[in-house]
């Protein structure tokens, strides 16, 4: 996804800061993950983050 609109991600969430916690522990998996797999991200953890969270949100 480009650039998912935040104010789609954050009427999921409580408040802005539940949404910043789990686009950090997601873009920490994200690089943990690739790390271990010796991948070099073209992309930045957090982008790929935020656009999975928005593909789950958008799943549901």
């Amino acid at each position: 996804m480009l650039n998912p609109n935040i104010g789609k991600l954050i009427k999921n969430y409580k408040n802005r800061y539940r949404l910043v916690m789990d686009v950090a522990h997601c873009a920490r998996e994200v690089s943990h993950v690739a790390e271990e797999a010796g991948e070099i991200l073209t992309e930045k953890p957090v982008s790929v983050a935020i656009d999975k969270l928005a593909a789950e949100i958008n799943d549901n």
